[in-house]
């Protein structure tokens, strides 16, 4: 039988006749038979591939076949601009077999969750907040709305696995099918990962399944790097290329988006905003006006990353470097779906370091490679929430059902681990505990109580980023290992704008840094960056500065940067690790190791004043060559990044933390062992240079 056979023949009349499809894709085909039987799915596709269809379809025809009643299908986003964006077309799809969808997160208001309540939707489009927030509500009969689930649907899977997100996703999966009594059937949809298998693994912790797709990364596309040398000149390119056509841009800080759109908005450019900033409403204007004019821009963060349809794009267009090989394929996924077009994407770099960033994701693009997804590392402060959040679902628990409401989702937090945090949140007064039974304590009351426990729901803080700001202006967004504490009390300096700072004072509570224009040290560190770059990137960009071809086409403007760059370091091979001394006080150690791998190494060198960025390690005084080249003796497991004590207030749930489990689960995330462990492999290659 065909795999088009064997959907319901309701869905098969509609899928002809109603949406006029002469065929399925081949992943539409291939999921059927696995989604009919049960199985745990991963599906894989590129940007606008068709995962959608692929899972919901033969969900539906699943439904319709064995007539599930009641609220039977959850179907969980990252974000509630793409729920919003898929509700009209999955209640299409569900119209087609008498099904309902229903949509539910904190812009839908109380009385569509009432009526919701009386009547449930067949599927529920949600975020897991939105679920947690059902669980722990005791206005809502949870067995009543949840209890008939069977299925599960996770769209964008790799962005819940990146972040801790994904840990409240598998513990929401977990306590559902604790509350359903049943195995709920799990399907994952996820843009191309450089590790499948692990994904799947992840998912279903364990118990099997399938994987629907390919996981290989498409290598064509028309792709391009300019180096406009800063914002304002990036806004004069913007403004006069690409004329007449639908441009969406990207950038990677609210500041810079503003500053983007108010330049092209100056210029005569109809343009649009979109970010996390905006309210709802606003977004959802963007967009839609977006989406119906041929001749605009849209200026965005990663919210437009994701799935949601802004209509057919004719450019897409990247001011500064997207953050990851994965990030760059989803973007340029927006681009080249009418047919006849071609994939495009514009590198617009305001620094010698964002374009050599971007002409390394562009080789690692060409070469086929993609990051794994990499779920962070102990997830104790998430282990605390979900014991709070279970106390409050079942109005109290004890202590021994706990790993029957979580099953093996917080395996990688050892049993030991595990008791010292409730034992922490006792002592403390996070939670209470009577006759085996966990309560919740005053000081959770006081510090996650407030809008009905609103903070509790919510697994992930904004990301761990500080705002830099010179008198009212702000400048954009660095990652905390920027501003570690100097010996002797130096000043440190920070590299954004394309200017030099010096730290004058960080705000912590705010997260917010201030800075001074510090003249006559851009140069010591001109390759710096706010946010860390990874050392898979990093090693591409030593490629290319070596003579490795790019990727991707040049600009007369970057080929002329990049010659200036490779005059300026003449002594990158992409085999050696260059030391290069200034003939007086300063050393720097080109390791080209990424951000994170660079700053845990800067603490170990002997010596003082040790400073990092992306690309090296700078030293000022107090050290020689015969020092640094103790750095081939230095073994991976004595590398510890610095964490501070305000690094742990910043963790949310840290306070439900002992101080030695908080200080482990953010070095943990600090570190990239990876990137270390193959570095020091190539530290008996360090190679003595003259600047």
């Amino acid at each position: 039988m065909k795999s088009f056979d064997q959907l319901h023949p309701a869905l098969r009349y509609h899928i002809v006749n109603t949406l006029g499809w002469v065929d399925l894709r081949a992943t539409q085909r291939d999921a059927i038979a696995p989604i009919h039987a049960g199985d745990d799915v991963l599906l894989l596709a590129p940007t606008a591939g068709g995962k959608t269809e692929a899972a919901f379809l033969p969900l539906l025809s699943r439904a319709a076949n064995q007539s599930w009643s009641g609220l039977s299908i959850l179907y969980l986003c990252p974000l509630k601009a793409l729920l919003n964006n898929l509700e009209p077309r999955l209640s299409r799809y569900a119209g087609f077999v008498g099904r309902t969808v229903g949509v539910w997160h904190g812009d839908v208001g109380e009385p569509a969750r009432k009526r919701m309540l009386r009547d449930a939707p067949d599927v529920l489009l949600t975020t897991p907040e939105s679920v947690e927030a059902i669980l722990v509500s005791a206005r809502i009969d949870h067995q009543s709305l949840l209890g008939g689930l069977r299925a599960v649907v996770v769209d964008e899977l790799h962005a819940f696995a990146g972040d801790d997100r994904g840990w409240h996703l598998l513990a929401i999966l977990a306590r559902l099918e604790w509350l359903t009594g049943q195995r709920i059937q799990r399907i994952g949809l996820s843009a191309t990962v450089g590790n499948p298998d692990d994904l799947l693994t992840w998912l279903t912790r364990n118990r099997g399944g399938r994987i629907v797709g390919s996981g290989a990364g498409l290598t064509t596309g028309d792709v391009l790097a300019d180096h406009v040398g800063s914002v304002e000149n990036a806004v004069t390119v913007l403004s006069r290329v690409h004329r007449g056509e639908r441009r969406l841009i990207f950038a990677d800080s609210r500041a810079r988006v503003e500053e983007l759109a108010a330049g092209l908005r100056r210029a005569g450019v109809r343009t649009f905003v979109s970010h996390g900033s905006l309210s709802a409403d606003e977004r959802r204007q963007a967009e839609a006006a977006f989406a119906a004019e041929p001749d605009c821009a849209i200026v965005a963060t990663s919210t437009l990353e994701l799935g949601i349809d802004v209509g057919e794009l004719d450019r897409v267009i990247q001011v500064g470097v997207p953050p990851s090989v994965a990030s760059f394929l989803q973007r340029m996924g927006r681009s080249g779906r009418r047919a006849g077009s071609v994939r495009n994407f514009l590198f617009l770099a305001t620094s010698d370091s964002e374009l050599l960033l971007a002409l390394g994701i562009a080789r690692l693009w060409r070469e086929g490679y993609v990051e794994h997804v990499e779920p962070p590392a102990q997830p104790a402060h998430i282990y605390a929430q979900q014991i709070m959040a279970l106390v409050l679902q079942e109005k109290g628990i004890a202590v021994s059902d706990l790993d029957s409401w979580l099953g093996v989702t917080f395996e990688a937090i050892s049993p030991s681990d595990q008791a010292d945090v409730v034992e922490h949140m006792i002592a403390t007064g996070m939670l209470s505990l009577d006759a085996g039974i966990l309560g919740l304590g005053a000081l959770a009351e006081q510090e996650f109580g407030r809008r009905h426990f609103g903070d509790l729901v919510v697994s992930f803080s904004s990301p761990m980023l500080l705002s830099v700001t010179f008198g009212r202006t702000e400048l954009g967004a660095i990652h905390p290992l920027a501003v570690a504490p100097l010996p002797d009390g130096e000043p440190i300096v920070i590299l954004l704008a394309g200017r030099s700072w010096r730290v004058v004072d960080v705000n912590w509570p705010r997260r917010r840094v201030s800075v001074v224009a510090a003249e006559g040290e851009g140069r010591a560190r001109w390759l710096g960056s706010g946010r860390p770059a990874s050392f898979a990137v990093c090693r591409a960009a030593e490629a290319v500065i070596a003579g490795a071809a790019p990727g991707c086409r040049l600009s007369r403007r970057a080929v002329s940067k990049l010659e200036e760059v490779q005059e300026r370091l003449p002594f990158v091979d992409a085999t050696t690790i260059p030391i290069v001394h200034n003939g007086q006080d300063i050393f720097r150690i080109w390791t080209f190791a990424g951000g994170r791998a660079n700053a845990a190494l800067a603490q170990v060198i002997p010596g003082a004043g040790s400073r990092s960025d992306d690309f090296c390690i700078t030293i000022r005084g107090g050290s020689d060559a015969a020092a640094i080249k103790s750095l081939s003796k230095i073994e991976t497991v004595w590398v510890r990044p610095l964490v501070s004590s305000e690094m742990i207030r910043e963790l949310k749930f840290g306070s439900c933390l002992p101080e030695k489990i908080a200080t482990s689960t953010i070095e943990a995330r600090l570190l990239d062992r990876d990137g270390i462990q193959k570095t020091l492999a190539r530290t008996p290659r360090l190679l003595d240079a003259v600047q």
